[in-house]
């Protein structure tokens, strides 16, 4: 049975496919502007993944927040590291973002289970 993170990556990965298979320049070129944006630049990976975190969890985009989460812990950001993001996330978006909290706490220990198991 796929985890969370499986099946959110799965997901993810068959409608990318769809969406960039229509040949539309416009989505082809966002994706391409997301893509390069949080590459490495004047500030770390690990650093632009931590403020995709925040403002994803700000807009309450939970989506955004498992992709900003899954990349933020490949680029070696720790638990306590997420929690402080996430903290700072819901001290700007206010308490609407708690529910947005949870579910980023449980994909995280969802990131953390699967690599336990690799």
């Amino acid at each position: 049975m796929p985890n969370k993170v499986e099946e959110f990556n799965a997901y993810r990965q068959k409608m990318n496919e769809k969406l960039l298979s229509t040949d539309n320049k416009v989505i082809k070129r966002i994706f391409n502007l997301d893509t390069n944006a949080f590459s490495q630049g004047h500030l770390p990976e690990k650093t632009k993944e931590l403020l995709g975190l925040v403002a994803s969890a700000v807009l309450r985009c939970d989506d955004c927040i498992a992709y900003h989460l899954e990349t933020a812990y490949k680029n070696g950001v720790s638990k306590e590291e997420m929690m402080e993001t996430m903290s700072i996330a819901t001290l700007v978006g206010g308490t609407i973002v708690i529910p947005h909290l949870r579910r980023a706490y449980e994909f995280w220990e969802a990131l953390e289970a699967q690599n336990s198991t690799n």
